[in-house]
């Protein structure tokens, strides 16, 4: 079960808005704030909403033992696109 500082912490880490995030999810934004407020886990229907949205998003929930330090959330790691290499770098190919 996701935590509710595990929530605010995914949204932030996306700089998504409580409204915006009420947007993407179809969740009122009440509904979201009493999700990140809750030390009891609110309503599971709305943590489980909220985190297919921001996993969808490139959040990744860790839970106790997972990572260094115990709960949490990241960024995946996505490909990284090293572009054009500076010795091919010519006028025709300049963005």
């Amino acid at each position: 079960m996701l935590t509710a500082p595990q929530l605010r912490a995914a949204r932030a880490l996306l700089g998504l808005t409580i409204d915006e995030a009420s947007d993407l999810s179809g969740l009122a934004p009440d509904a979201i704030r009493k999700a990140e407020a809750s030390e009891h886990h609110g309503l599971p229907e709305v943590s489980e909403r909220l985190r297919a949205i921001l996993e969808s998003r490139g959040v990744v929930f860790l839970s106790e033992g997972e990572g260094s330090g115990g709960i949490g959330v990241r960024l995946r790691q996505t490909a990284h696109d090293e572009g054009i290499r500076p010795q091919n770098l010519n006028s025709a190919n300049d963005g």
